[in-house]
């Protein structure tokens, strides 16, 4: 789908890859931007509609779409990340913490959603993923499976919206400079480049983007022998 004239909501909106899916949005001609953030305060891009949206919040998820019935692309861009392993102390409640944001609220929205982006023509789903949906190490593995399970997510929703003409594509990427990743001393991308490959991505009709040069290195080693997933990370 193209920008142009499109309604565009992006959850996590207020900073980092969510502000610069806002900001090129806008660039590219987008009609209306809504700008969904826990404190709509905290969106401080002008052109854009701020919407008081937690993805763990089912109220605010219906009145988000009650709201915002005119959207043609729903960007999952909200998301969380925490430093944990499987067998430290409180994994289970990081799981828990991570899977509500990161895998049930992009579930959430594309419940809410899915019939309004029907009712509009089809339109798009744009999850934001990650390598850890493919790739785990040691201080990332809970995050880790949330993101895994999202992807699968991306792909059954894909087929579920397949008769309704919905495009739903998966933005695979590694580490980006933003708040979220701060302390990480690892080469990142920059938000806006990242964003400008996945809306190019968007628009050229794709299900899937990889992102950065991480992603793709990691997409390809899949399939190698033995697979990339199955090596012991580095570091």
């Amino acid at each position: 789908m193209k920008l142009t004239n499109a309604t565009v909501l992006i959850t996590g909106a207020n900073r980092g890859i969510g502000l610069a899916f806002a900001r090129e949005a806008l660039a590219r001609g987008a009609r209306k931007v809504y700008a969904g953030a826990r404190d709509p305060q905290s969106v401080k891009l002008d052109g854009v509609e701020a919407v008081q949206l937690d993805v763990t919040s089912e109220v605010q998820v219906a009145a988000a779409a009650q709201r915002c019935g005119d959207v043609t692309l729903l960007i999952n861009n909200a998301g969380v990340a925490q430093v944990h392993g499987f067998l430290d102390e409180g994994a289970l409640e990081s799981a828990r913490f991570h899977f509500e944001t990161n895998f049930f609220g992009p579930l959430r929205l594309a419940r809410a959603f899915a019939p309004i982006l029907a009712a509009n023509g089809g339109g798009a789903i744009l999850n934001v993923l990650s390598v850890a949906s493919w790739v785990s190490s040691p201080a990332l593995s809970v995050y880790g499976a949330s993101k895994s399970a999202a992807w699968s997510l991306t792909n059954g929703l894909r087929n579920d919206l397949r008769k309704q003409k919905t495009q739903v594509i998966g933005m695979h990427v590694g580490f980006v400079d933003t708040d979220l990743a701060r302390g990480i001393d690892l080469p990142k991308s920059s938000p806006d480049v990242v964003v400008r490959r996945a809306f190019d991505a968007l628009e050229a009709g794709a299900d899937e983007v990889l992102a950065d040069d991480r992603s793709r290195i990691v997409k390809q080693g899949l399939s190698a022998e033995p697979g990339l997933y199955l090596l012991a990370p580095k570091g």
